[in-house]
């Protein structure tokens, strides 16, 4: 695995809304990691063209489109866009309109306002704002790709972070992405509005924990299934911290008092969730039927 150091040249050398300084890991010759500012991006590149999966922002597809042109003759391009908080959405990060056959999971995709199933509404202003599109196909279960000598599947998963959830596997490289069932930058958010679950959560995070497998997070450096192990475990750990004080008769407000995730805060309370967040988030979960 090969750290490639990247940064656009900008004007007075400071970035700005429409770029971003796009971090590379090589993981084989046909299938790198581009860090961006919304979230890691997986891509497979070769003669055959360029699958991306991930989060892609605005401001790094121009970066990552230059990158793929150096290693492809091809002009093909598909990109699977997995699923996070409207807020930090950047839709189809401009692939669509540089003819890319861009997809995402159909529970997700009707969150940005399109639907397999019907007419597609209003696009959210945030996306509009950003000069960005939504994708225009959706999947059920499984996408699968096979490409670049490469075989890689999307599998739509049990309900963890929300009902969107999936797991794209590129079997060659022997590399999981995870999406935000795996944040890597923080705790876990478990989007109870979307259909998210606890027990689905951890399902996805309990098949991926063999140290043999290339582990790619939302955010954050590339690992391997020791840390998913780590990171499930602390799960399950404050899961039964809180489950215990609820069987007590302790409210939310006394449970959060007695901070159940103190001693994880220092790895992983510097996230998009705090560690008030995540407990709030598990009580939420087992006191729900």
């Amino acid at each position: 695995m090969i750290l490639i150091p990247l940064s656009l040249a900008i004007s007075g050398g400071a970035a700005t809304a429409s770029h971003d300084a796009v971090g590379v890991t090589e993981i084989t010759p046909n299938v790198l990691v581009f860090a961006t500012s919304s979230g890691n991006v997986v891509a497979s590149v070769g003669p055959d063209g360029a699958l991306l999966v991930g989060t892609p922002s605005v401001g790094s597809t121009s970066q990552i489109g230059d990158i793929l042109a150096s290693r492809t003759k091809s002009a093909v391009r598909y990109l699977v866009v997995f699923p996070e908080d409207l807020a930090h959405s950047e839709g189809d990060a401009g692939w669509g309109r540089r003819g890319a056959f861009v997809a995402m999971q159909e529970n997700a995709l009707d969150r940005l306002g399109g639907h397999a199933m019907g007419p597609a509404q209003p696009l959210p202003h945030r996306l509009v704002d950003l000069g960005v599109d939504r994708p225009r196909i959706a999947f059920s279960e499984v996408l699968t790709f096979d490409l670049n000598g490469e075989a890689a599947h999307v599998v739509h998963q049990k309900p963890g972070y929300s009902n969107a959830d999936a797991i794209a596997h590129f079997h060659v490289a022997n590399l999981i992405y995870l999406g935000e069932v795996f944040p890597g930058d923080g705790y876990p958010m478990i989007d109870h509005e979307e259909g998210g679950k606890l027990d689905g959560l951890l399902k996805t995070l309990g098949s991926w924990t063999g140290s043999a497998f290339r582990i790619v997070p939302a955010r954050g450096s590339v690992t391997n299934g020791a840390d998913v192990k780590a990171f499930h475990d602390m799960i399950v750990m404050v899961r039964d911290r809180v489950q215990q004080m609820i069987q007590a008769g302790k409210t939310e407000q006394q449970i959060l008092a007695e901070h159940p995730t103190a001693e994880f805060d220092d790895r992983w309370g510097h996230g998009r969730v705090t560690p008030e967040g995540f407990v709030q988030e598990i009580y939420s979960a087992l006191k729900t039927p």
